[in-house]
């Protein structure tokens, strides 16, 4: 499998607002999505005193970006963990704060284009979606077992599907006959049970069903609102944290803690506003900001891409 596919999204962008942290001697920088590496590569080339631990919860991803890592020696730690386990991780590491953090969320490209991960909608292959397959249970079993009324909330809530009742029925009716074991069965299920006028618009009329069952299965929602607070907790006054998403689930979730971290908590009317209640974040972007159309032309996979970027200004009150 070759590395040399994978674009990483958004690169300069990431690089140009976490360098001014990452400038400095000594500095660490967390990519808590390590994916195929493209991402640590850049940061480890760009900022050649800075020392790298990324985390992925993918073995397979942890091994192919460790052979691409190499060069670079000990400056790069990996580690086996799921992003929210980021303050344990630094931890057992010995390392108080960092000055930089990454996120780039979603599924990686390796998972997309390993056909037997049963992530694409576009090949047939089994319904597993693990990011992690050491652990946890498939995309399968989440449609084979989950009550009806459950099935109808994970695609509402997680896939914004609004035809969410019509496709369950007809899961429910299908699992009732055969239990699903396959991608390509799921797919055509869900065709046949959209009415005309939807599958006109939108592209693949089955990719917001296998979003919802991708973030379900990985529990990617519930993970990301600890994993985010986590973050900001871990950085160093002056340190900077960059967040790439891909849906407006996980981009809302981002913009909540940057925009608590970068309120003021004062109750009203205070003449002079104690320390305690100042920002403790500093927001690096206005609103989301976006792939260029260069970008998208090179690589398609960014086009859903939404990039927030904030620096920690202030330390907690004790």
């Amino acid at each position: 499998m070759s590395q040399t596919r994978h674009v990483p999204v958004m690169l300069q962008r990431c690089l140009d607002l976490l360098a001014p942290a990452l400038e400095q001697p000594g500095a660490v920088v967390v990519d808590c999505t390590l994916g195929l590496g493209g991402h640590s590569e850049a940061l480890l080339t760009r900022f050649p005193d800075a020392h790298l631990v990324a985390l992925d919860r993918d073995k397979e991803a942890l091994r192919l970006s460790g052979e691409r890592l190499a060069p670079f020696g000990d400056r790069a730690t990996l580690v086996h963990a799921v992003y929210d386990e980021l303050p344990e991780v630094l931890r057992r590491l010995k390392i108080p704060r960092v000055q930089g953090i990454l996120f780039d969320l979603g599924v990686s490209s390796m998972q997309l284009d390993e056909a037997d991960r049963g992530f694409a909608y576009a090949q047939d292959a089994p319904l597993d979606m693990r990011m992690d397959q050491s652990t946890g249970v498939s995309a399968a079993e989440v449609l084979n077992t989950y009550p009806p009324g459950e099935l109808v909330r994970i695609l509402r809530a997680y896939g914004e599907e609004k035809q969410a009742k019509r496709i369950v029925s007809a899961v429910v009716r299908e699992r009732e006959k055969e239990p699903f074991s396959n991608s390509a069965r799921l797919v055509e299920l869900i065709r046949d049970a959209l009415p005309q006028a939807v599958k006109r618009t939108g592209g693949n009329p089955a990719k917001r069903t296998f979003q919802a069952l991708r973030i379900e299965v990985n529990g990617e929602l519930t993970v990301l609102e600890r994993a985010v607070p986590a973050a900001v907790g871990a950085l160093a006054v002056g340190g900077r944290i960059a967040v790439l998403s891909y849906h407006s689930l996980e981009d809302r979730l981002v913009k909540q803690v940057f925009a608590a971290g970068a309120a003021n908590t004062a109750p009203p009317g205070l003449p002079v506003v104690p320390e305690k209640y100042q920002p403790r974040l500093k927001l690096l972007t206005r609103g989301a900001e976006l792939p260029t159309e260069e970008e998208i032309a090179e690589n398609r996979r960014a086009a859903p891409a939404r990039f927030r970027g904030a620096q920690r200004i202030r330390e907690d009150e004790l």
